[in-house]
């Protein structure tokens, strides 16, 4: 996406482009955007996470940056905008080719084609988006929902706007599907003359110290920098998605065709829509296991002396695997290496692909069931066995076929040559 042209659609939120990717955070303030507001405190802090993504893996970060974007939310999003969600879009290079799209909140992404609109919808999934999808013939964009839930039409040609790097007051941005024209003519840098180095994302209210720009790489205004940069360093071994971000959710891996996609899209959404159980509700109004004294969503404390009550179940948690790419667990799923095919995916578990060169793993392997806030791994008879340890133990204990463990924090999974660890959608805050 770095020989592109960016361009910027008016509007009153804030947009960066940073190491390659683009950035959308939404500005829910009175007037302007100001260097103090949540969405310009939390657009810097996100375009760091994509910098250092784009430096560790310039090939395409997309992966990363979803997890990466997916911790952050989980740890960081609540210190910078207290009670207020941050609703934002990230559009990066993925690994594999393509363009990989992370989504949370009211941010839609619209791809456009020759004569075909796709849109992707933030507020339409459990907790994120995270999708890697063909560039498309013309154009994809990031848009601020309004109010309605509205997105504004791609304009029918392009402008001569041009974000290069840097820190934009916007409704959106733009990414052209041709490469820039004249990068190697007039616009960009001539012969014999020396590039100079773009903008960095950031703005500031006034001289920052380079001492202290140095000291603090995720600028928040918080004192979250420390923790994020820990949390980053901690995840780079690994973390999780998202799952759906499917995982955490994150998703999983590039889906094949655009038509399994929706299909699986479509029926992760029917389930995790018609899902109710009995629980509790936070003071952000976010259903919560009642046995838990966090919020299930956001971490937050929860009153236990209220009522129990009927609530839509969110995601359980997450399946973090050995690579980093992480699962949002918000439905019965079924983990192998070709799920899709299995007759558990035909009676409608999300198929999760793990990729295995062992030849140890089954097609369809082992299942992850969601009952009532209870999430279990049950192996199906697979040929080489299903393997759990349970956090704070050095050995590995085979599964007994048909026969499910509910699965706690910290608890390893081993199928084939591949480790996955299970962990909350949402980490407690305090202690």
């Amino acid at each position: 996406m770095r020989d592109r042209q960016v361009e910027v659609v008016a509007g009153g939120h804030a947009v960066a482009r940073v190491g390659g990717a683009v950035v959308v955070v939404a500005h829910r303030g009175p007037g302007k955007p100001t260097p103090q507001s949540p969405a310009v405190l939390a657009l810097e802090s996100i375009a760091e996470l994509i910098r250092t993504a784009a430096e560790q893996q310039p090939a395409g970060p997309g992966a990363l940056v979803a997890r990466q974007a997916t911790r952050w939310l989980m740890k960081h999003a609540e210190q910078i905008s207290p009670g207020e969600p941050i609703d934002f879009g990230v559009l990066s290079a993925a690994e594999a080719g393509g363009v990989a799209i992370f989504l949370h909140g009211s941010v839609t992404a619209v791809l456009a084609g020759d004569g075909t609109v796709e849109r992707y919808r933030g507020s339409d999934a459990a907790f994120t988006v995270d999708r890697v999808a063909s560039v498309p013939a013309r154009a994809v964009a990031l848009f601020v929902d309004d109010a309605k839930g509205r997105v504004p039409e791609l304009p029918a040609e392009r402008g001569i706007g041009w974000l290069v790097e840097g820190i934009a007051q916007a409704g959106g941005a733009i990414v052209w599907s041709d490469p820039v024209r004249g990068r190697s003519g007039g616009v960009g840098p001539t012969a014999g003359h020396r590039r100079i180095a773009p903008p960095t994302a950031h703005i500031d209210a006034a001289p920052t110290p380079a001492s202290e720009s140095d000291a603090d790489p995720y600028p928040t205004g918080t004192q979250a920098s420390t923790a994020m940069l820990d949390a980053a360093q901690d995840q780079h071994g690994i973390d999780l998605h998202y799952a759906p971000t499917q995982a955490g959710g994150t998703n999983p891996a590039p889906l094949p065709d655009p038509d399994l996609q929706r299909r699986l899209e479509a029926t992760a959404k029917a389930t995790v829509l018609t899902v109710k159980v009995l629980g509790f509700k936070c003071a952000r109004a976010h259903p919560s296991d009642p046995r838990s004294a966090f919020c299930t969503v956001c971490g937050m404390p929860v009153d236990q002396t209220q009522q129990l009550i009927e609530v839509v179940r969110p995601p359980l948690g997450m399946l973090i695997l050995d690579d980093g790419r992480t699962y949002m667990l918000a439905a019965d799923a079924v983990l192998g290496r070709d799920p899709e095919h299995s007759e558990q995916a035909q009676r409608g578990l999300i198929p999760l692909e793990v990729k295995d060169s062992s030849g140890g793993m089954s097609r369809a392997h082992a299942e992850i069931m969601l009952v009532n806030w209870d999430v279990s791994v049950v192996d199906r008879g697979s040929t080489n066995g299903t393997r759990t340890r349970l956090p704070g133990y050095r050995d590995w204990v085979r599964l007994p076929p048909n026969q499910p463990l509910v699965l706690v924090p910290g608890t390893e999974i081993l199928i084939g040559n591949r480790v996955l660890r299970f962990e909350p959608a949402a980490p407690p805050p305090f202690g």
